[in-house]
C-alpha cells in the first residue's frame, strides 16, 4: 500500500512526516532547507510509493488566509506541476506548532531542545498527518 506524506512548508525549513505502508502511523521524516524540497521529493518519490501528499492550508484564527499563504500557495501550484500524478490535500494546520512544543515539552525535552524549530516543523507535519488518518478513519 502506497505512504501519505505531510508537508509543513516554510520560507526557510520544511518538516515532513509520512505514514507507514499501511497508512496507520505518522512518523516524523525530516526537516530540510525549504530551496531543497524538489530535490528531496524527486529523490523520495523515486524510492518510495507515495500516494497522496499533505499540505499546510496557514489561516489564522477567523478562518482568512495568514501571511504566509501566497508563498504556500506557489509552492502547491509547483508541486502540482512537478508531480501531478500525486493526489494533493490542503489541511489546517492552525495550531499545529503550539501543539507540537507542547509535545516536546510533555516529553520531557530541555529548553534548548526545545528551541530546535527544524524539529517544531517536522513533529508540526506528523501532527497534520496523524490529524488527517483519524478523520479518514472516522
Amino acid at each position: 500500500m502506497p505512504r501519505i506524506l505531510a508537508i509543513d512548508y516554510g520560507q526557510k525549513r520544511t518538516g515532513i512526516a509520512v505514514t507507514d505502508e499501511l497508512q496507520i502511523i505518522a512518523s516524523g521524516l525530516t526537516t530540510i532547507p525549504s530551496a531543497d524540497i524538489f530535490t528531496f521529493l524527486k529523490s523520495y518519490f523515486a524510492t518510495e510509493n507515495v500516494i497522496k501528499i499533505l499540505v499546510g492550508d496557514p489561516k489564522q484564527m477567523n478562518g482568512q488566509p495568514s501571511e504566509s499563504a501566497a508563498m504556500i500557495d506557489a509552492f502547491v501550484t509547483e508541486l502540482q506541476k512537478q508531480f501531478p500524478e500525486i493526489s494533493l490535500v490542503r489541511v489546517d494546520e492552525r495550531f499545529t506548532s503550539k501543539m507540537a512544543f507542547q509535545s516536546m515539552i510533555d516529553s520531557g525535552l530541555s529548553k534548548k531542545q526545545r528551541q530546535n524549530k527544524a524539529l517544531i516543523d517536522e513533529i508540526s507535519a506528523t501532527i497534520m498527518l496523524r490529524d488527517y488518518l483519524t478523520r479518514k478513519m472516522i
